[in-house]
């Protein structure tokens, strides 16, 4: 049994529903208003393996904060939810990968215990119609709302597209590991007992 997930979230400002099947195949349908954040959660999903469907309306008219930020909360609330009680899985992932001159590193812990570490810096304020501030402030949201610590180095990069780029596919990648079933793990990979 695959394990899949919607969440749909209304608020003043956004109208946010996702979907996301963690044992895909790397299907998607984005549509979020932002071109480069579509593009983004594309590779997320391609390079993850998650069959992921994202429709967002937003106030683009004020800017995109509240529509990446808002769609990282969801996602996140999805991706919790897809993985039930998480026995099984090896909770741990990380990946450094390479993306042209850009490499970032992601480590992710599905331990219940959300935290953000983000190291990477931008040069340019805009890539296409997306904010780079708001990269940040997309995998804080998401850190809180899944209850998963994720640790983000950017290692090396001068093209801000490459870089961001770099950083959502290794987020995928290392999402993709600790979320792997291993056959030696009994009920949950914790002395406590409980993730």
């Amino acid at each position: 049994m695959s394990r899949s997930a919607t969440v749909t979230r209304r608020t003043g400002e956004t109208d946010i529903t996702v979907t996301i099947n963690l044992d895909g195949s790397g299907k998607t349908n984005i549509d979020t208003g932002i071109g480069f954040f579509d593009h983004m959660l594309d590779a997320f999903g391609r390079h993850g393996f998650f069959d992921l469907d994202v429709k967002v309306v937003g106030d683009l008219i004020v800017d995109g904060h509240h529509t990446v930020e808002d769609t990282g909360i969801v996602l996140g609330q999805a991706i919790m939810k897809a993985l039930g009680d998480k026995k099984g899985i090896k909770r741990y992932g990380q990946r450094l990968l390479p993306m042209d001159e850009a490499l970032a590193l992601c480590a992710v812990d599905l331990g219940g215990r959300p935290y953000l570490v983000f190291n990477a810096d931008f040069t340019q304020a805009m890539v296409g119609n997306f904010d780079t501030q708001l990269v940040k402030e997309f995998f804080y949201a998401l850190s809180y709302s899944a209850m998963m610590n994720i640790n983000i180095r950017l290692m090396d990069g001068d093209n801000d597209h490459h870089k961001i780029e770099g950083i959502f596919k290794a987020f995928a990648k290392a999402l993709d590991e600790a979320s792997m079933f291993d056959p030696r793990v009994e009920g949950v990979l914790s002395t406590k007992g409980s993730l």
